[in-house]
């Protein structure tokens, strides 16, 4: 049976017992003879051990008493059993959706319902019969049983909440309101520091659970090592090669920090677990998986569709995200597409923040939305490497943060011509500087707003739209991304450090001629500015696309996109980038 390939045994069911007799045990002597005694046709009606209900019934049993070590059972099956032999290990079984009479009454005879269901009944001209086990019959009473065992006849899961989890305080949030002042951090390093504060916090601190596949020291994560500890089953067995550090790498058996080596799969699995054992266990958790933000969608996608299917709640953080954030690395750090990869799954709520303060927003927001209000909800933010001057969070923001954009500045005073610049992520550096130059060389005054999340905007419109289609005749709704841009002026230009897609998911309820800029394409470079001229991403590019997006409505002359175009040393017969 070891050395029988797969294809072997799928032929067998489809030749008779002669020729199983013959290729299978015939070879050897001792096998011939175990069947010597069978005839053809009770050698092809041999079950295979997965079809066995004896042999089925004894491995569960034996693996319900196996103590001390995990069970694994290999059923072997056959594709279509019971499905005579038109059916029954043959290639087409998955694409046979009907049955002729004459199968239905080869499986009629295999299944034993000759007195159950008559001949008549399947006959050409009837409809099959569906068959219904009799009330009182040994198949119904079993069913019936199944199922209040199982609580119900249709799913459901019941949570009984046996610790419940209580909120933080305001504090760990706020710290991040003020901005940074002069000191440049990134938002990663932001992340770092509230994971701290959440993981110390008296509340909330023993049900978080920081997860991380590698590299916890890229993410700034060697602050938490000696203070939360790196979670092993048998305590620390080594003394690590940073043992004279100061922030040197620390195991214990009371570890809080889930560090699960090279393997996102892994890692996802303990987040899962973590993320659903608000129902499995009744007590809920808060896991923190951060990751590679390339190594995220791209690698374990089925598995974060499965923790949506799961009803899983908690955060996935794309660290070093961005195709143009990590100066001198290669394609296999570029993530210009987890958002939109992350737009497929529908609970998935995904944000691009900029600012370490929208960051702390998301999250804060995030948790009373799930561990609160209960819904079944997850969150993944990008986070950025990118080192700058974290600004202060505008009054009133918030609400305009969770619902995907609000104003983050106003245009400079006394200019002639208006336009509305969006950005999202590191790329607000390109669109602070394309509104300095539009301002002291076209006398053009750019509006900035912070997109930070696109998939939100996009959910809202879509559900505005529906609702405008199923009420004809009463006042129409308008999406938030319409109402929020109506009252601003001029052309309206995106930027963000993903792909141009990701902008265009609200380019038709935009209400003002709309142009993305985006990462599409391959790019390398030894630094971000460089690679963000390839990708055509950087300020010149945003000052340029607004002129132009100008020159297009008629308020400019096109000498001006041209006079841009030389001023910024931009190669207009270079090639697109999304093809280079």
């Amino acid at each position: 049976m070891n050395t029988t390939v797969d294809g072997e045994y799928q032929r067998y069911k489809t030749e008779s017992g002669a020729y199983v007799r013959e290729h299978f045990f015939g070879p050897d002597p001792r096998l011939r003879k175990l069947v010597e005694h069978m005839t053809d046709e009770e050698i092809w009606h041999l079950r295979r051990g997965g079809l066995d209900y004896n042999k089925i019934y004894a491995a569960y049993k034996a693996a319900t008493e196996m103590v001390g070590a995990p069970t694994v059972i290999l059923a072997k099956t056959i594709k279509g059993w019971t499905l005579g032999p038109d059916v029954e290990g043959r290639n087409a079984t998955h694409q046979i959706k009907k049955m002729t009479n004459e199968q239905l009454m080869g499986l009629r005879e295999r299944l034993h319902l000759q007195e159950e269901i008559p001949a008549e009944a399947l006959a050409p001209d009837q409809d099959p019969p569906y068959y219904r086990p009799p009330q009182g019959s040994p198949e119904c009473d079993y069913l019936q049983q199944r199922r209040k065992a199982l609580d119900g006849y249709l799913p459901s899961r019941v949570i009984n909440t046996r610790r419940p989890l209580a909120m933080p305080t305001h504090e760990p949030f706020a710290e991040f309101e003020p901005g940074s002042g002069a000191q440049e951090v990134s938002t990663t390093m932001a992340f770092t520091r509230l994971l701290r504060s959440l993981a110390r916090d008296t509340e909330i601190g023993s049900r978080v659970v920081p997860i991380i596949p590698d590299e916890g020291r890229t993410f700034g994560m060697d602050a938490l090592f000696k203070e939360l500890k790196i979670y092993a089953s048998r305590g620390q067995l080594y003394e690590p090669v940073d043992h004279d550090l100061l922030l040197s790498y620390v195991e214990g058996k009371d570890g809080q920090i889930l560090e699960e080596g090279i393997t996102e799969a892994g890692s996802m699995a303990s987040w899962i677990a973590a993320a659903t054992s608000y129902a499995t266990r009744g007590v809920p958790m808060v896991p923190f998986f951060t990751f590679y933000s390339m190594f995220g969608f791209q690698r374990v996608g089925d598995l974060i569709w499965s923790a949506a299917d799961s009803r899983a709640r908690g955060f996935l953080l794309g660290a070093t995200a961005g195709r143009t954030t990590l100066a001198g690395e290669g394609l296999q750090h570029q993530d210009g597409h987890s958002l939109v990869l992350a737009s497929t799954v529908p609970v998935c709520e995904a944000y691009d923040p900029a600012f370490a303060y929208e960051m702390s927003t998301i999250i804060e927001q995030g948790l009373h939305r799930m561990y609160v209000d209960n819904e079944d909800v997850f969150y993944y933010l990008t986070l950025y490497n990118e080192n700058y001057a974290q600004p202060p969070m505008p009054a009133g923001s918030t609400d305009g943060i969770m619902s995907g954009l609000y104003k983050w500045a106003p245009a400079p005073a006394d200019t002639t011509h208006q336009a509305t610049v969006l950005f999202s992520g590191p790329a607000h550096t390109a669109a602070r500087q394309a509104q300095k130059e539009l301002a002291e060389h076209y006398d053009v005054g750019a509006e900035l707003w912070s997109a930070t999340s696109y998939k939100k905007l996009r959910e809202e419109a879509l559900e505005v739209e529906r609702w405008n289609r199923l009420h004809p005749g009463e006042n129409p709704r308008v999406p938030f991304v319409t109402s929020q841009l109506a009252g601003a002026g001029g052309p309206v230009v995106a930027v963000t450090d993903y792909m141009k897609t990701v902008p265009d998911q609200v380019a038709r309820w935009v209400p003002r001629p709309f142009t993305p800029l985006g990462t599409d394409g391959f790019g390398r470079s030894d630094t971000r500015e460089a690679l963000r001229s390839f990708f055509e991403t950087d300020g010149p590019h945003v000052v340029v696309a607004v002129l132009d997006a100008l020159a297009t409505g008629g308020e400019v002359q096109p000498s001006i996109v041209k006079d841009a175009i030389a001023r910024y040393g931009i190669d207009p017969e270079v090639g697109d980038p999304a093809g280079r």
